[in-house]
């Protein structure tokens, strides 16, 4: 029986990248699945665990894929495969250190950040005592996650919800791990330190930070902000011009409105495109090393520094300039593809 989680009243919710996890109900097996359904399950799967992370087609892991598909695994059994995978422990416990890789778990398979520093104490025993595969499994195995997700739900973010019996300052600490929805947990630098260590042996709530915060991980933009100051900016431009002074109050409304919802649209366009252009970075690095020609990091650099000027960019400028590194980016991805398709070809042949 899945638990029901009472959802905390969170005025700016937006802001903190939940709204697209509010939106959306939990992604679940039924036994007549289409096999177009069970792809997206797994999708969802590799999405989950693998915190938002991009996984290249060599990375899949056809033959748990391959049983999901038959009916011969569930859910649950699907995300102890990925999890136990060297895929996942390469990525979140090789390079990290041990309290930070017991937070990512926590987040990845249950949904949440851990309540307190006797739980994360009590996972480093389970390694000490049983290794990498046995810490998997406490989590996967445990009674919460029969209640929460049973065998065929998809783990999902429910940690920033109350829970009955649970500490009420735990719900805070997932934000601290939780950096908005276009957040990749997947590192490009090794020794991730910890979000959680002070907070949990103190017992004190973690500081709520924006993802668009200066000292929020990963430096996420908040586009719907970003957006509103555009409009802010211009708006005060043409009100201070003295032929509109009189007319502004009468067209106030009307103005305010159309802005809102042009500001919704292009921020769910910009979105989109900076997902994307996640999303094909991995392939268009490799293609890039064929090539020698594209840079993640510059193209990133140069995105977030249009992002950054909000009074010289228009939400236009910002699409535009996001399609053409997509389009420079699929060119690139498609090589590199090509690339790893050959390789493939020579190694398992």
């Amino acid at each position: 029986m899945v638990s029901t989680f009472i959802s905390p009243v969170i005025s700016k919710g937006a802001e903190l990248g939940l709204s697209l996890y509010e939106d959306i109900e939990p992604v679940e097996l039924h036994p007549n699945d289409s096999p177009s359904t069970r792809e997206t399950i797994i999708l969802a799967v590799y999405r989950q665990v693998l915190g938002n992370a991009y996984v290249m087609e060599s990375e899949r892991l056809t033959i748990p894929e391959s049983k999901l598909k038959e009916g011969k695994i569930g859910v649950r059994e699907f995300v102890r495969q990925v999890a136990q995978s060297k895929l996942y422990q390469s990525r979140f416990f090789d390079n990290c250190p041990r309290y930070r890789s017991i937070e990512l778990n926590f987040k990845h398979l249950l949904g949440r950040a851990p309540d307190s520093y006797e739980e994360t104490s009590l996972h480093s025993q389970i390694l000490d005592r049983g290794g990498y595969i046995a810490e998997i499994n406490s989590y996967i195995d445990s009674e919460e996650y029969q209640n929460k997700f049973g065998d065929n739900i998809v783990p999902y973010y429910c940690g920033y919800k109350t829970q009955a019996g649970k500490n009420i300052v735990g719900f805070t600490h997932l934000f601290q791990l939780f950096r908005g929805a276009s957040c990749s947990d997947k590192k490009l630098t090794t020794q991730d330190k910890p979000r959680l260590t002070s907070s949990l042996v103190n017992n004190s709530p973690s500081p709520v930070i924006l993802p668009s915060s200066s000292e929020s991980y990963g430096g996420v933009t908040d586009i719907n902000k970003l957006l509103a100051k555009v409009f802010d900016s211009k708006t005060q431009a043409v009100s201070s011009t003295p032929q509109f002074a009189s007319q502004s109050s009468s067209s106030s409304t009307t103005a305010d409105y159309e802005a809102s919802s042009s500001s919704v649209n292009s921020a769910q366009k910009i979105a989109e495109l900076q997902q994307k252009l996640s999303n094909l970075s991995s392939f268009a690095n490799i293609g890039a090393a064929k090539i020698g020609r594209w840079q993640q990091s510059s193209a990133t650099s140069e995105t977030n520094a249009v992002l950054a000027s909000p009074d010289s960019a228009s939400p236009q400028q910002i699409i535009a300039d996001l399609e053409r590194k997509i389009a420079d980016a699929q060119r690139l991805a498609n090589i590199g593809e090509a690339r790893l398709n050959k390789w493939r070809k020579r190694s398992f042949r």
